[in-house]
């Protein structure tokens, strides 16, 4: 729907909704402070509707300012992706969209593995919600638990995965660019 269809239909649903409350165009006047003339104008559709003119209506209908213009309505926030197995680890993917900055939780089962540091573009932050996870990142070897986050620019070589204790799930956010969030991760006990 154009910008245009969507403000021809703000007259009537004022009109409509005005008159459902059983309101006289006089009346609204007084409570809003806009002269009936530029109410009718506006309900009529020979005014083009503004956020100063909207504002005060809305708050004399004691509604939001969505339901004067017809927003639409919000879809199902909830994202359904399947999960996705990759070198042995289940990914759930957090994001809808393709490109830009992807989530997913990611479950590494315990097992005993070599590192085999990689580089690419981009920028990982990881954050851990449960067991221990060993991270390579660079020269530094660190073990983190739960409740604790790691930032990390992706072209330096890294790797994460099982300390062979036990799984590790984690969040991981990847993205090519983004806002920073500081990074406490504990070395990795000899």
């Amino acid at each position: 729907m154009s910008t245009d269809d969507v403000l021809a239909e703000v007259g009537p649903r004022l009109r409509r909704l005005r008159k459902d409350r059983e309101v006289t165009l006089a009346a609204l006047s007084e409570t809003t402070g806009i002269s009936v003339s530029t109410l009718s104008r506006l309900e009529s559709g020979l005014r083009k509707p503004s956020l100063e003119l909207l504002l005060p209506i809305a708050q004399a209908h004691q509604v939001p300012l969505d339901e004067l213009v017809g927003a639409p309505p919000v879809g199902d926030p909830r994202v359904r992706s399947a999960p996705l197995e990759r070198h042995g680890r289940t990914f759930w993917p957090l994001t809808r969209q393709p490109g830009g900055l992807q989530a997913f939780k990611v479950l590494v089962p315990r097992r005993e593995e070599e590192p085999e540091p990689r580089t690419h573009e981009g920028y990982e932050w990881l954050y851990v919600l449960a067991g221990r996870l060993r991270v390579v990142l660079g020269d530094h070897d660190v073990v983190m638990s739960a409740g604790e986050a790691a930032e990390f620019d992706t072209r330096v070589p890294h790797w994460f995965g099982s300390t062979g204790e036990g799984p590790a799930e984690f969040l991981s956010l990847f993205g090519p660019q983004g806002e920073r969030m500081h990074v406490r991760a504990r070395p990795r006990k000899a």
